[in-house]
């Protein structure tokens, strides 16, 4: 039997690029730490204001789990916005274009995994917000 446990005091927050004027998002990769093989998966800290860049995977799907807060969702071309509350879901399937976001004034925290894990990088869109 092989299995990993992942605690919350292992886990390693790199604050993503932002703008001085921006609030900030936080990662933490767990693909390595796990022992991911057939996915990859992340922890994100938005700050309330956070928005991530937009973008879209051509082959990896992607399931996104509310953990704490209000995601707000930017989806498909032109952006539809779903917003989803704590321990809600959002599944998005290959090539639908997205954009993550903290609308609210609490911080949002989000689990997110994807399949199969890409080797390159998304295509980076123009912001829907």
């Amino acid at each position: 039997m092989g299995f990993r446990v992942i605690r919350p005091d292992q886990l390693e927050w790199i604050t993503r690029p932002h703008e001085p004027d921006e609030a900030a998002r936080h990662v933490a990769e767990l693909s390595d730490l796990a022992g991911f093989a057939h996915t990859r998966a992340n922890v994100w800290r938005y700050e309330p204001g956070a928005k991530g860049r937009r973008h879209k995977h051509p082959l990896q799907e992607e399931t996104f789990v509310v953990l704490a807060g209000t995601l707000s969702m930017y989806l498909g071309e032109p952006p539809e916005r779903q917003d989803v509350s704590t321990g809600g879901l959002i599944h998005v399937e290959p090539g639908t274009a997205l954009q993550t976001a903290n609308h609210g004034d609490v911080e949002l925290l989000v689990y997110a995994c994807g399949t199969p894990p890409e080797s390159e990088r998304a295509e980076i869109l123009d912001s829907a917000i």
